[in-house]
């Protein structure tokens, strides 16, 4: 992933910008939910933290295959991506103790991190395998 990348991700919060992260259950059932805390956890993987534990935990929990949107059109200028929008794609797992737990905490942005002041939260990561613009054009595929 870039170092544009990591910016705008690191920055989707606070420039209002969230990024949606689509799960699906097993059987198939689409799921859309905000996470102010997406950030790149490495070269090759994203990370969130997990504090509410409703349907995208759940989903994930029965089907790894997510896609994670970032769109943010004030920003246009400096994003070469039609649309200024991105969708990387991956399979999730939770992270409920040790290092990559911890690191993912250590990239959470603060105002994630003021919701959750106990840490009753998980990490999820994201190992990446594709990343998109939003006319589906391949930006970067990762070998696996």
């Amino acid at each position: 992933m870039t170092p544009l990348m990591r910016d705008l991700l690191v920055s989707a919060a606070a420039d209002g910008v969230p990024c949606l992260v689509g799960t699906a259950t097993k059987t198939g059932h689409p799921q859309i939910s905000p996470k102010g805390s997406v950030a790149v956890f490495d070269e090759r993987t994203l990370s969130f933290w997990e504090r509410s534990f409703r349907s995208a935990a759940a989903a994930i929990g029965q089907n790894p295959r997510v896609v994670v949107y970032y769109r943010n059109a004030a920003r246009a200028a400096e994003i070469p991506y039609r649309s200024a929008a991105m969708r990387f794609h991956g399979s999730a797992r939770i992270v409920d103790s040790g290092p990559e737990r911890e690191r993912a905490w250590e990239l959470t942005i603060p105002i994630e991190k003021k919701k959750d002041p106990d840490r009753k939260g998980v990490a999820v990561l994201i190992d990446v395998d594709r990343i998109e613009e939003l006319s589906g054009a391949i930006i970067m595929e990762l070998d696996k």
